[in-house]
């Protein structure tokens, strides 16, 4: 039998994008509330929904009695017999109801207007449900309108809200463009689910890399870390579980051309990538880039950290704005200080006297370095207590270097005078020329020269220079901690 509400039933289903079988439910749980509202109770009525034709029966059981007690469950044999002649008293009977006749047109009007919000309630919990689902996907909508700065997008017939907090600010927007953006959340609220969609969130970034870089969707190529800026710069740490494939090449592609397509995305954003490293002095190096830390000390249980940058280099490190060392900290993990290797060298030396690392005496070369702490001599008091005879018995530095390097430890400790200055400064060239010829004597001589000069030729991973981690290297003479509540202590001072 055809009915209003079925007919509404009908029509919903031709406009909504709502399962039928769902449909039926409410519908039915509808027609079950009109019936307990009528006749307070309605354990003998079935319902039959027919989802095709769009009609409703309702049929309710009685029990044929001579006479009649309970009108909802009884019926005359009189009144019975009119639709079936055979039945008699004890029979069962099935009564079908006129909708219209029994409800009254109150009822149905009031059943159609329910019927209208259970499926508003029902389109919401689907949008909510499955935007639910979609939570870091990427979508491209159109933009519908533009309301006090927030931007509200069409997506698969839903509107979401692109916030002035999840914009890139440096963009500017227009009713009726394309815009691609990451669902980052869906929330409940009064009017029904909201969707908001973000383009500055990091995740965006992860999310345009896996579809410009096929190596990172399958798994290969990993994303460890990200930072951002949005508009302006951002920093990707990346790792291959594949020794063969350098993960900052396949990000950037040939001739960059993967990380241009996200960068155009994403407003012409600059993106540095780099590798990733278990060692937090190692990572915090890198994420430093393009700047070159000399050493980083590690403060692990505050997650703080300092490097110690070349004074011509400390505000490469520290970027326009603090943007480098803001970017570093965040991708590390580690609140990164940053300071002059110079006023480093003076820390050190307040802090330890002659018991600072050989590295503080100004002057020394790389290779006069590398030699004094093969002989053990890590230290300046070490080198004292040497001798300037001594240093002369250590093998690979000759006369001159001996005297170059005792010249130099003297200059530090403030006991040279002005002639020995002097005669330092002559000697270092005498010394530098002796060096030259014992290495080259040490190369002819040599049986691993071959090896050698593969391992030289051999390709290296390009990033910036990280502080030998051999175990001749000496440790760090004073803890991070210490220089960080040096540094701080000397920016109070500060006028």
């Amino acid at each position: 039998m055809k009915s209003e509400i079925a007919e509404a039933f009908s029509q919903i289903v031709k406009e909504k994008n709502i399962d039928k079988e769902q449909l039926a439910e409410i519908l039915h749980s509808i027609v079950i509330g009109m019936i307990k509202k009528k006749y307070g109770a309605a354990d003998n009525f079935d319902i039959y929904v027919n989802m095709d034709k769009g009609e409703i029966e309702i049929h309710q059981n009685k029990k044929i009695v001579e006479h009649v007690t309970d009108p909802n469950h009884e019926i005359d044999l009189e009144t019975a017999r009119k639709s079936e002649p055979d039945l008699e008293v004890g029979d069962d009977f099935l009564e079908i109801l006129n909708p219209v006749e029994t409800f009254g047109r109150r009822l149905i009007i009031s059943a159609k207007q329910n019927l209208n919000q259970r499926i508003r309630d029902e389109e919401k919990r689907i949008i909510f449900d499955e935007f639910q689902n979609r939570v870091g996907e990427i979508v491209m909508g159109d933009i519908r309108q533009i309301n006090r700065g927030d931007v509200y997008m069409n997506i698969d017939r839903t509107e979401v809200v692109l916030p002035r907090r999840e914009q890139i600010e440096s963009e500017r927007y227009r009713r009726g463009e394309n815009l691609r953006a990451i669902i980052k959340e869906v929330r409940q609220t009064t009017r029904g689910p909201e969707v908001v969609v973000s383009r500055s969130d990091p995740q965006f970034l992860v999310r345009l890399f896996e579809l410009e870089v096929p190596e990172i969707y399958d798994g290969i190529i990993e994303i460890k870390a990200v930072a951002r800026q949005p508009g302006e710069r951002s920093k990707i740490a990346v790792t291959s579980s594949d020794k063969r494939i350098d993960p900052v090449g396949a990000c950037v592609g040939m001739k960059g051309i993967r990380i241009q397509a996200v960068s155009k995305e994403l407003n012409n954003e600059k993106i540095d990538v780099i590798p990733w490293n278990a060692e937090p002095e190692i990572f915090i190096i890198r994420a430093l880039s393009p700047a070159k830390p000399v050493r980083v000390l590690v403060d692990a249980p505050n997650q703080r950290a300092i490097a110690v940058a070349p004074d011509d280099q400390v505000s490469l490190a520290i970027g326009r704005g603090g943007q480098n060392r803001r970017l570093s900290s965040k991708l590390t993990g580690y609140e990164v200080e940053i300071i002059k290797e110079s006023e480093y060298r003076k820390m050190v030396e307040e802090q330890s006297g002659n018991e600072a690392p050989i590295e503080v005496v100004e002057g020394l070369s790389e290779t006069m370095v590398s030699k004094l702490h093969a002989a053990g001599l890590n230290t300046v008091q070490d080198v004292l207590d040497q001798g300037e005879d001594g240093l002369m018995q250590i093998k690979g530095i000759g006369e001159k270097t001996a005297k170059r390097i005792w010249a130099l430890v003297q200059e530090r400790e403030g006991a040279a005078d002005e002639a020995g200055v002097e005669k330092a400064a002559e000697l270092e060239e005498e010394a530098e020329e002796e060096e030259k010829t014992a290495e080259e004597e040490k190369t002819d001589d040599s049986p691993e020269k071959d090896e050698t000069s593969r391992a030289e030729s051999a390709p290296t991973e390009v990033a910036p220079e990280e502080p030998d981690s051999s175990p001749e290297q000496p440790a760090a003479p004073a803890e991070a901690a210490e220089v960080l509540e040096t540094v701080e202590s000397s920016e109070e001072n500060q006028p």
